[in-house]
């Protein structure tokens, strides 16, 4: 038996091309590149204004089912969709996001597809890449230095210590830092008070620069932003403190979308990250529409789930930047249905039709829940070997019963190659008339729009809203902030805020423990359960098991 090579290795067999040669299929020349090294590179604001009179491509979702540890593998389904859509003639793009060192080193391990289906260079992808998020790092703690040192030297704009919102961010999962005391050690060390970390994917400076239409935008959005309330009750911004100019400086070039290639050339841009379970979980706004005109295919991806990432991706991507999609993606393995069905991981490989329908109660209220908004979908199941003609021959009577199209998706295997009967589905599918629309309106109360999210999207009962998340809805009412879009922080686990809630739940409550505005980002983030904005490293953490020789060659990551 043939060993089965890693993605790193896998990677590190295909020779890439420059740079310069995959951007020139896209309409690129070396001139509109800011190169780093031979094989990824930033695009300049000149080209994309030049792009920007091309005609837009159709737009793609790859979203998935509700998220198991058996794994579903969206990125290497956007990863083989795109190769499989060039593979059948049509021009295509990816457009996903930049993965976290926190689930580099803890959980997840790499996050640029697998298999035949990669993004690469993958090490730098998953590691440094072009230091976009340092940069977004640096500006979001440059922010909390102003702060305090408004504070040192007079507080004249009266801030309220015990109200400051606005937090620290590290690129790590670090529980140790989730609640800390600052300023310790005497006068010149500032003034004492409690402070916070989060990730800094989940910093509102990631969500603000990937709604952002441009520089000058994001410098708006960043002045936007609420950092603390006076005495008064009145909030405080960073234009406040004047803040905004050095931050878009520090994000001047994290601005730029990033270019790459697959490991069949097909070019990919990887530019922002908001995770989405916290955040809106999509790659940047820039991006997309830049994809969009570089192809006649824009394959992009949301976060975790359909019930997070492409609610997400429509009610506040696609109604701030005024995009339209074309269809939907739903990807799913049988073994990760086995286990919504209730199967034990340990017993995934074993053949077992009733578990598999059983569990495809969660893959169809997805489906539901995507026709909900007017688009065609086209189901995607990530296949592996033992996987039976039994649990096949199942999977596609209950779809064909749900009315949409079943694809046996082999890019892992087989890449591009692997992924043309799914692309020959999407590319029908993008063809249809579609009535996209939004799940409520903007203008709605907070209240109201959190019932339309768990009444008629997550399929549950009720929404409670503690008193101290009521007193803040209050006052988001009061400053008239309350008319934005809803993003939802929950487990990425369950259609509930109760992680061992697999399958498809239902008549369950949601609770809604905190509620603040991303006032620069343009939404309101309602918390639930007991989600967190740091994440900790597991009892193993992936980093136990990467390492590097003296030539530079990695292995462990992923």
């Amino acid at each position: 038996m043939a060993e089965v090579k890693t993605d790193i290795e896998i990677a590190n067999s295909v020779e890439m091309k420059p740079i310069v040669e995959v951007a020139k299929t896209v309409g690129l020349e070396e001139d509109d590149l800011e190169l780093y090294g031979k094989y990824k590179a930033k695009i300049s604001h000149d080209a994309i204004q030049r792009l920007s009179k091309n005609k837009d491509g159709k737009l793609i979702l790859v979203t998935a089912i509700t998220p198991t540890p058996a794994g579903e593998g969206k990125s290497t389904c956007s990863i083989g969709l795109t190769m499989g859509l060039n593979k059948i003639g049509k021009k295509s793009v990816v457009a996903l996001r930049e993965p976290s060192l926190g689930p580099v080193f803890g959980v997840k391990g790499g996050a640029a597809g697998g298999g035949y289906a990669q993004v690469v260079p993958m090490e730098d992808i998953n590691l440094h890449f072009t230091g976009d998020l340092h940069a977004m790092t640096a500006a979001n703690n440059l922010l909390s230095a102003l702060i305090d040192n408004h504070l040192q030297q007079g507080n004249a704009l009266n801030i309220d210590e015990r109200r400051i919102v606005w937090k620290r961010v590290l690129d790590m999962n670090d529980r140790s830092l989730r609640n800390v005391v600052i300023g310790l050690g005497g006068k010149a060390a500032g003034v004492p008070r409690e402070d916070h970390f989060m990730i800094t994917v989940a910093s509102e400076v990631m969500a603000a620069l990937c709604l952002a239409s441009g520089l000058e935008d994001l410098k708006a959005r960043l002045a936007r932003m609420i950092v603390a309330y006076n005495k008064e009750g009145n909030p405080v911004t960073a234009g406040d403190l004047n803040a905004q100019g050095a931050m878009a400086m520090l994000l001047s070039d994290a601005i730029k979308p990033n270019l790459v290639q697959t490991l069949e050339h097909t070019p990919a841009l990887i530019h922002g990250g908001p995770f989405a379970n916290i955040a809106h979980g999509c790659n940047s706004l820039i991006a997309t529409k830049l994809g969009l005109k570089m192809s006649d295919y824009l394959v992009t991806e949301a976060g975790f789930g359909a019930d997070l990432g492409a609610e997400k991706f429509f009610d506040i991507k696609c109604r701030l930047g005024g995009l339209k999609p074309d269809a939907v993606v739903i990807v799913a393995t049988i073994r990760a249905l086995k286990m919504h069905g209730g199967m034990d991981k340990k017993e995934l490989k074993e053949e077992n039709v009733e578990a598999l329908k059983a569990g495809f109660a969660n893959l169809a209220r997805h489906i539901k829940n995507m026709k909900g908004f007017g688009l065609p979908v086209v189901v995607a199941i990530n296949r592996f070997a033992f996987d039976t003609e039994a649990e096949i021959k199942a999977l596609t009577e209950l779809c064909n019963e749900h009315g949409v199209e079943l694809s046996l998706a082999d890019g892992w295997a087989k890449g591009g190659e692997g992924m043309k009967d799914l692309a020959e589905k999407v590319v029908k599918a993008a063809d249809e008339k579609n009535d996209f629309h939004y799940l409520y309106d903007t203008e709605a109360s907070i209240p109201e729009k959190l019932n339309t999210i768990v009444k008629d999207y997550y399929g549950g009962a009720k929404v409670t809203i503690t008193a101290a998340a009521k007193k803040q809805i209050k006052t988001l009412e009061k400053l008239g902030l309350d008319k934005m879009p809803i993003c939802m922080a929950k487990t990425q686990f369950s259609f509930s805020d109760d992680k061992n809630a697999v399958g498809a739940p239902e008549g369950f409550e949601i609770t809604v423990q905190n509620v603040r505005v991303s006032n620069g980002a343009g939404f309101v983030v309602c918390e639930t359960g007991n989600i967190m904005v740091m994440p900790g490293l597991p009892k193993v953490p992936a980093a136990e098991k990467m390492d590097v020789d003296e030539l530079g060659n990695m292995k462990g990551l992923f």
